[in-house]
């Protein structure tokens, strides 16, 4: 029999509105025996039925929501359906031979809270970050091989959300055969070399996709400088687009080395067509403001997660502001900015707000030419508002 989690008075509303997710506060009380991880259905405070889903006392939110139907058990063939759903609405990308890396399953987004799944040629990286699915992760893991033909799945499940579930990281390989050191991809008909134990994320940001084309289509016959360059896939882009040359800038060493390599697997020799500088993307920016050499026709920001939590919410937004601010001083009259924020916390009228205010203090008349978003293998949920991180806009900055 399944155990029942009852809601406090008046806090069904966002449940019933299929809000995947139930937090500490809601919640009047909690089965004793069922254990974290374990599926549990959940009801208003005067009995009626309202979902399921599976527990976690030692999170704050303590249930995450998988089903409104009463009579849908949570079992072997509810998970394979939903992941096979998941699959099924990328079958376009799938079939796109000059694509080979995207992501599958995108949690909350896709009906299955917790789990991020993306593909690499033929491994899958999978991220467990609840509870509920770390504990069901080799089952999804097998039945995923079958569902896509892949030969191997590696675990990412080291970020920090990992903690807020009293889970410890992960990094090794799950399932499978093991992946190399570095896996080939496509993209778009570009070719990249991914490292899918050590990059960030889970080796490549698929999420830019659609946006890579969209920022390459300003770039012929432009100096391009490429910040927070990562291993370089903008540059490749903006290349393959005419761009004149390629500036990139990144904290990473080693990044910046894939990303040579990754420019000579395109045809191109790094020491014709870019320049790399590692070390702080914040001070290089500002110290080149003191070099009349050192101006753009096009800048692309596309910096990490800056907002981790609401308490650093005002320190993250100022970071955004100064690097806006001190490429919108590199560009030349009429250049182009790129600019992008990963932070779900930061909504796109904020993200627009912030870059208004660099816009003011740099002194520069700013038009909005595009607005940009995560591509459709990413998809948002009505349901899930959290779900729409990723906001970018492509600007032109004229002269003062």
């Amino acid at each position: 029999m399944t155990e029942t989690v009852t809601l406090k008075p008046g806090r069904e509303k966002p449940v019933r509105n299929r809000h995947p997710w139930i937090f500490s506060g809601g919640i009047r009380s909690l089965p004793a025996g069922a254990a974290n991880g374990d599926i549990v259905e959940v009801r208003a405070h005067d009995g009626q039925w309202l979902a399921a889903g599976y527990l976690n006392r030692e999170s704050q939110i303590q249930v995450r929501l998988l089903s409104w139907k009463p009579d849908e058990t949570i079992d072997d063939a509810f998970w394979r359906r939903r992941l096979a759903e998941s699959i099924a609405r990328r079958a376009s990308l799938i079939a796109d031979p000059l694509t080979t890396a995207y992501r599958l399953v995108n949690g909350e987004n896709d009906y299955l809270p917790g789990l991020l799944v993306d593909r690499y040629d033929r491994w899958l990286v999978l991220q467990a970050g609840t509870l509920g699915i770390d504990r069901r992760k080799q089952k999804i893991a097998q039945m995923l091989l079958e569902l896509t033909g892949c030969v191997g799945v590696v675990e990412r499940s080291d970020h920090s959300q990992r903690h807020e579930e009293g889970l410890d990281p992960v990094n090794d390989h799950l399932l499978g055969e093991p992946a190399p050191d570095r896996v080939t991809i496509r993209e778009n008909g570009h070719s990249f070399l991914v490292d899918l134990s050590g990059g960030q994320k889970t080796g490549y940001y698929t999420d830019q996709r659609v946006n890579r084309l969209r920022v390459a289509a300003y770039c012929k016959g432009k100096e391009v400088l490429n910040a927070f360059a990562y291993t370089d896939s903008f540059a490749i882009y903006a290349l393959d687009a005419g761009a004149e040359s390629v500036t990139n800038l990144d904290s990473s060493v080693d990044a910046l080395e894939l990303g040579e390599e990754n420019l000579q697997l395109n045809g191109y020799d790094p020491e014709r067509w870019t320049e790399s500088f590692a070390g702080d993307v914040f001070q290089i920016l500002r110290d080149w403001q003191h070099e009349p050499d050192r101006r753009y026709d096009l800048i692309i920001l596309d910096p990490p997660k800056f907002v981790h939590n609401k308490h650093n919410m005002d320190n993250a937004l100022r970071g955004y502001k100064d690097i806006n601010l001190q490429a919108m001083r590199l560009l030349r009259p009429g250049g182009i900015l790129a600019t992008f924020s990963c932070s779900g916390l930061v909504s796109a009228d904020l993200f627009q707000k912030v870059v208004f205010g660099a816009a003011v203090d740099a002194g520069r008349p700013v038009q909005i030419l595009e607005w940009l978003q995560q591509g459709t293998d990413h998809p948002v949920a009505l349901t899930f508002p959290e779900g729409a991180y990723l906001k970018g806009l492509i600007c032109r900055v004229d002269a003062p």
